[in-house]
C-alpha cells in the first residue's frame, strides 16, 4: 500500500474526495481498531435510513474511540445523531463522502464547525516516489487502483469504467450539468488533447 501524506485532525472531521481515491482503504489501514459503519452495505443502509438513532446500537457503552461512517451522504439524517453524540460523548467521528455538495443541497446538519473538513485526492508524485512515471501519469492519471500491485488492472478499461460510472452517478443523476451530451463530448475531446489548448468548438460545446 502506498503511504498517503494525510494527517486528520484529532477531533471529528469530514473526509471528502472523488470516488476511487482510496479514502476507505486508507482509513481502515490508519484506524484498524475503529468502529466502521459502511453505508454501502444494504442492510446497514436500510436500517439507519429508517431510524438514524439506531447509530447508537453500533457503538458499545462508554466507547471513547473513533467511529468511521463511510458514504455519509447516503443517509444525511445521520448527521443529527452524530451531532448529538459529539456533544454528549467523547466519540470521534470520521465521516467520508464523495462531495459535500449533496449534503449542502439538502440543507442538512453539517455539524456547525464541530467537525473539520479534509479532502483526499488521487496520488501525488511525492507519494508515488520511485513508482512515479511521467508517461503513465499523463496517460492514466493517479487513481490508486492503477498502482496497486495486488490487482491486475488494465488502465484503459478501468478508466473507461470510471468515466461511465462518474457520468451516470455524479453528473446525470445529481444534475451537475444541464446538458449531459455536451459533457460527454467534452470528456471525449479532452481525452485526445491532453497537454494541448482545448478548442471549445471542437468539443461541440456552446460558448
Amino acid at each position: 500500500m502506498i503511504t498517503r501524506n494525510h494527517n486528520l485532525p484529532a477531533g471529528s472531521c469530514f473526509l471528502f474526495g472523488p470516488r476511487g481515491t482510496g479514502k476507505t482503504q486508507w482509513l481502515k489501514a490508519e484506524y484498524p481498531d475503529s468502529i466502521y459503519v459502511d453505508l454501502l452495505d444494504s442492510a446497514v443502509h436500510n436500517r439507519l435510513l429508517a431510524h438514524p438513532e439506531r447509530l447508537r446500537d453500533f457503538i458499545p457503552p462508554n466507547y471513547a474511540g473513533t467511529v468511521i461512517i463511510d458514504e455519509v451522504q447516503k443517509v444525511p439524517d445521520l448527521l443529527n445523531e452524530v451531532h448529538r453524540l459529539i456533544e454528549s460523548t467523547k466519540i470521534r467521528f470520521i465521516l467520508t463522502g464523495s462531495s459535500a455538495r449533496k449534503l449542502r443541497q439538502r440543507g442538512v446538519n453539517l455539524l456547525a464547525g464541530r467537525a473539520l473538513t479534509r479532502h483526499m485526492h488521487p496520488l501525488t508524485a511525492v507519494e508515488l516516489g520511485e513508482r512515479f512515471d511521467l508517461h503513465k501519469s499523463l496517460a492514466s492519471g493517479h487513481l490508486p487502483t492503477l498502482y496497486d500491485s495486488r490487482r491486475s488492472v488494465e488502465p484503459n478499461e478501468y478508466l473507461n469504467a470510471y468515466i461511465q460510472t462518474y457520468l451516470k452517478e455524479e453528473v446525470i443523476q445529481e444534475g451537475l450539468t444541464r446538458n449531459a451530451g455536451d459533457f460527454a463530448r467534452f470528456l471525449e475531446t479532452a481525452s485526445f488533447s491532453q497537454g494541448e489548448t482545448l478548442n471549445i468548438s471542437s468539443a461541440g460545446l456552446r460558448a
